[in-house]
């Protein structure tokens, strides 16, 4: 589970407050450690930190409750107690956001053959929130004529929505160039600047994959990982994706980013097939899916003329 907080402007939301108050509770109890039934909680603790339990909240409500008890019957520290009462209060109030459609959030998808119709994610999708998922920006400015009119020619030879999604993603993907991987010449940032010069870094390019979606009416919003920038720890940087809501499945996360040697997207819902994994004990997976790119990838892009320039600048957050 992650936590963390963007310097520019970034808007922290329920969830981040959630996830924040879990980890600081167990930095708590290890701290303490030993003391009764310490061992217990941290195992349960990390359960409700597990993916598992972010995939699905009702579990991890009743993992909260099944620790609530233990620091009860234990006569846990104080400060644990208190922080096990504001893990709830960030529960609540995660629930009553997701519910309400102030924050959007998805499970990541699990390795089974068929994924339930029903959940969080399906249940709140309203028709007010599906309008910010389809908003014309001026960094996703699909209403511009070469966006259109490549959406178009992507749709001509589709006869299903998802046949189109698959096909605008392996256009994203494929013929887009990664601006690192192929050493190109200019940094893009608006979608149709990434269409123009054919080239973009993962977060250019998850712009140009959400104005074609966009296009077609279809949902789509970012996401995004933290993700060691050579696979050795430090230095770290944010990695742009994003994320379609299916009518089958709900959200679901997909990166064009490109493939390479070791790396291999694709669109295979509902299995999840994502270029990075998070490995280290500093990446994270964010669960956020937001209806416009961060402001913090935005101002780097548009603050750096050269590739090299911005490789050595990354956009990157605090994990607290």
């Amino acid at each position: 589970m992650s936590f963390y907080q963007e310097e520019y402007q970034f808007h922290k939301t329920a969830l981040s407050d959630l996830q924040g108050a879990w980890q600081n509770l167990r930095d708590t109890v290890v701290e303490s450690h030993p003391f009764k039934d310490s061992d217990r909680l941290i195992f349960q603790i990390d359960e409700a930190m597990s993916w598992e339990s972010v995939n699905n909240l009702k579990h991890m409500g009743n993992v909260l409750l099944l620790i609530n008890n233990i620091a009860i019957q234990a006569k846990a520290p104080e400060e644990v107690v208190e922080l096990i009462k504001l893990v709830r209060e960030c529960f609540d109030a995660t629930l009553e956001d997701i519910a309400s459609g102030k924050i959007s959030f998805f499970p990541t998808q699990s390795h089974k053959k068929h994924m339930p119709k029903s959940g969080i994610a399906q249940d709140i999708f309203t028709e007010r929130e599906k309008q910010n998922y389809l908003q014309n920006t001026a960094i996703i400015n699909w209403q511009e004529a070469a966006i259109t009119e490549c959406s178009d020619n992507i749709i001509a030879s589709c006869t299903t929505e998802h046949e189109y999604i698959k096909k605008a993603f392996e256009f994203v993907r494929d013929e887009i160039l990664h601006s690192w991987d192929y050493k190109t010449k200019v940094v893009t940032c608006t979608a149709t600047e990434v269409l123009k010069n054919k080239t973009g870094f993962c977060y250019a390019k998850s712009h140009l994959l959400a104005a074609l979606l966009r296009a077609q009416n279809i949902p789509t919003g970012f996401c995004y990982q933290r993700l060691s920038v050579e696979g050795k720890g430090y230095p770290y940087s944010l990695h742009g994706l994003n994320a379609v809501y299916l009518k089958e499945y709900g959200w679901y996360r997909i990166d064009a980013r490109g493939n390479k040697e070791g790396v291999n997207a694709q669109f295979k819902p509902p299995i999840e097939k994502l270029a990075f994994s998070v490995t280290e004990k500093f990446e994270r997976d964010l669960p956020e899916i937001w209806c416009d790119p961060l402001p913090v990838v935005v101002k780097t892009l548009q603050s750096h003329k050269s590739v090299e320039g911005l490789y050595k600048n990354l956009p990157d957050i605090q994990l607290l």
